[in-house]
């Protein structure tokens, strides 16, 4: 089975390198207390909320760079309930204090966003909705990959991943360009056949206008209720045998009102309530007494 580790780009080792190198730009005073005995140290997964673990890479890559070892006791993607023994870290008692914050910290963000990305799954799944829920690219700067990662293992897509791996076109780029066709015939100029083009639109108008330039996906910003199937409904039987495409709703979609957006007419439900502002997961590093 592959593993999601096996997606990460070249760069994302450097990057632990530059975590680490902010966490500890000069001395290390505390390192200098505890020295350099060899210790083994817990991972304890805590606080009150059934979790899962995602971010397992990182953590170790931390360590790793320290010259310590990682043994995992349950898999990346495994649901735990606390307080739950989630990995032991063996190594010099200075290096494991030196990569504890940096990697719990990385561990606790990238579990937070995969817990409430399988919460959000599993509740749109038993309101019957059989789309694709994705995030979105509202992520935090320098911290991309690991809350895209954590999708992943969360079990939703990521979306888009930056400028550069697809086509969108919102508000502020078809004001600017004067229409929504304008828009499209020349951003695929330039992206070619291989881009996908998604295109936001406001109205139904606005919607039936993308298709016809030849949009991919046609997302309903902020369009719910009876409006949202009605314009889903009405679009794709004008449409149907003359254009494929896809539509996608997004902003302002919260637990609250996920049924009621979470319509088979829709086929993609994209949401950034699953990675920003979610609770992170609680877990600490103990290093243990010599025996």
């Amino acid at each position: 089975m592959p593993s999601f580790e096996h997606l990460l780009p070249p760069s994302w080792k450097p990057q632990v390198t530059a975590w680490l190198n902010e966490d500890t730009p000069s001395f290390d005073y505390g390192g200098y207390v505890v020295g350099e005995v060899e210790r083994e140290a817990f991972l304890l997964g805590k606080g009150k909320l059934t979790a899962v673990l995602a971010g397992c890479p990182f953590f170790t890559e931390v360590f790793e760079q320290l010259g310590c070892q990682v043994e995992w006791h349950i898999k990346e993607g495994e649901t735990f309930e606390p307080v739950k023994h989630v990995a032991t870290v063996r190594g010099k008692a200075r290096h494991l204090l030196l990569g504890e914050r940096v990697a719990l910290n990385l561990l606790a963000r990238c579990s937070g966003i995969a817990t409430r990305s399988k919460q959000i799954k599993d509740l749109a799944r038993g309101y019957g909705y059989k789309g694709i829920i994705a995030g979105t690219r509202k992520t935090t700067p320098g911290f991309r990959l690991v809350e895209k990662y954590g999708m992943l293992v969360g079990g939703i897509d990521p979306h888009r991943h930056d400028l550069s791996s697809m086509i969108m076109l919102k508000d502020n780029h078809i004001w600017s360009s004067g229409s929504i066709t304008t828009a499209i015939q020349q951003a695929r100029q330039v992206g070619g056949f291989s881009l996908l083009l998604d295109v936001e639109v406001q109205s139904e108008a606005e919607a039936d206008e993308a298709i016809a330039a030849g949009a991919n996906i046609i997302m309903l910003d902020n369009i719910e209720g009876t409006e949202l199937v009605s314009v889903a409904k009405n679009l794709k039987e004008k449409w149907r045998g003359k254009r494929s495409f896809q539509f996608e709703t997004s902003g302002n979609i919260t637990e609250a009102n996920l049924q009621e957006r979470a319509i088979n007419e829709i086929d993609i439900l994209s949401t950034s309530v699953v990675h920003q502002s979610v609770q992170h997961i609680d877990f600490s590093l103990k290093i243990q007494m010599a025996k």
